[in-house]
């Protein structure tokens, strides 16, 4: 008889887009609950479109699947079925990701779509003792009165988890500074600052988002270590970056996983965590991801105590982390 499978370490996960997280199932379910049409109609048809071929695909299959999704309880279905993957990987505590404004205009409504992952979020620690917060993007390319209308609506639904909000999309065509209003606005309603920046921009995305938007963390940031000033930097100020390393090797951020920069920031001092960006459609998961990070040295405490201090979460919660953290054996996991 075999010895029993130990249990996954406990993980956070401080960056993962929410609409990136359905799977082929749950699309189909979804697409057929709104009568939306899909190039495939079984789940089997549906797995070979996800099949990741190169950005413009990623973007193809984004496009499908965020258009499927309509209603509040598509919504909160998928914060709770994310919330029971990523907790079988040991997840304890989730930052999630939506882009509200696109859904806006495609004529969702604002309450709709925040009250519908806030219900998600609920449920979720509800069914799987996940916690799962809200961090809604603000798309790069959105107007100046959407920006802030993402920000309105975040402040608004600041009770029911919503801590912070992003700023994603196009980082090479729309700098950071663009946005600094609604971030300076976020900032007053007492939300967390927490944009993309260094993925596919070099270090002056990075320092726009720090100096412009008052970043709390920098989603990505992989960048940064072509500025060993700007590195320093980071170490200095405790900064914790968001690190993807599929999601990386799967966009062509980098060429191979084995050039990552991840063991030269940690080398440098800057705090990293790990999450999966969009698990669904770059075919990975928390696990995998979690695993990518150690093969390149990151052990998996250190990537733990990163996502505690970087979290949004308040100081009760940070508490409870660090708790589950302190009593869990890491030794063998290193």
């Amino acid at each position: 008889m075999s010895a029993p499978q130990a249990a996954p370490w406990p993980k956070i996960e401080l960056h993962v887009h929410l609409e990136g997280t359905v799977r082929p199932e749950t699309l189909l379910e979804i697409a057929r609950r709104n009568d939306y049409a899909l190039p495939a109609d079984t789940v089997e048809g549906l797995a070979a479109l996800y099949e990741y071929r190169d950005f413009a695909h990623f973007i193809e299959i984004w496009v499908m699947t965020t258009n499927a999704l309509r209603t509040a309880d598509d919504f909160r279905q998928v914060v709770v079925d994310y919330a029971a993957e990523a907790a079988s990987h040991g997840a304890v505590y989730i930052e999630g990701i939506f882009s509200p404004a696109e859904r806006v205009r495609r004529g969702v409504s604002w309450d709709e779509i925040f009250t519908g992952y806030c219900d998600g979020a609920q449920e979720a620690e509800e069914q799987h003792g996940v916690t799962v917060r809200l961090t809604p993007d603000i798309f790069r390319g959105a107007t100046k009165e959407e920006a802030e209308q993402v920000v309105g609506h975040s402040a608004a639904y600041r009770e029911r988890g919503v801590v912070g909000v992003g700023l994603g999309g196009m980082e090479a065509d729309f700098p950071p500074e663009e946005y600094e209003p609604a971030f300076t606005l976020a900032r007053a309603e007492g939300l967390g600052s927490v944009p993309h920046a260094g993925e596919h921009a070099g270090p002056v995305s990075v320092r726009g988002a720090l100096e412009a938007l008052g970043a709390d963390r920098v989603r990505h940031g992989i960048r940064a270590v072509e500025d060993g000033g700007l590195v320093a930097e980071l170490a200095g100020r405790g900064t914790v970056l968001d690190v993807c390393p599929i999601s990386n090797l799967r966009t062509g951020a980098v060429v191979s996983l084995e050039e990552h920069p991840l063991p030269r920031l940690v080398a440098a001092g800057v705090r990293c965590s790990i999450s999966t960006d969009d698990p669904a459609m770059f075919d990975t998961d928390l696990g995998r991801d979690y695993e990518a990070a150690r093969s390149l040295g990151l052990d998996p405490r250190s990537a733990y105590t990163a996502g505690v201090e970087g979290a949004l979460c308040d100081e009760t919660t940070r508490d409870r982390l660090r708790e589950i953290g302190a009593a869990f054996e890491w030794a063998p996991c290193r």
